[in-house]
């Protein structure tokens, strides 16, 4: 039988793990958006010039925006796709072992 401390320390570890886990594929969406607005106006400044009062997005861009977000994501969905299963094995994980040990997750 598992100590009550021992398992509080263990549901952190693993929690601590699971930010962990959605914090690295919180920064690669920032960084594929990033991206992506960055091409975005590479792309829009090479086709125009405007002055300082216009707009600076207009619909084609964000459809040009969105083109290149799903075109990163594309290029990155090993790395997305494996992160996603990671999370999702790490949340059965914390619920089986809640149920196991009948913690609740208001319990820390």
């Amino acid at each position: 039988m598992i100590e009550p401390q021992d398992r509080r320390l263990l549901l952190t570890r693993m929690e601590a793990a699971q930010a962990e886990t959605q914090r690295h594929l919180g920064v690669i969406e920032r960084q594929i958006a990033a991206r992506a607005e960055r091409l975005t106006i590479t792309d829009r400044a090479k086709r125009r010039q405007h002055g300082r009062s216009a707009s600076s997005w207009t619909n084609a861009d964000v459809r040009l925006f969105q083109q290149h977000v799903a075109e990163l994501a594309l290029a990155r969905r090993g790395e997305i796709d494996a992160l996603t299963r990671k999370l999702d094995r790490q949340e059965t994980a914390i619920a089986e072992f809640r149920m196991r040990h009948r913690v609740s997750a208001a319990w820390r």
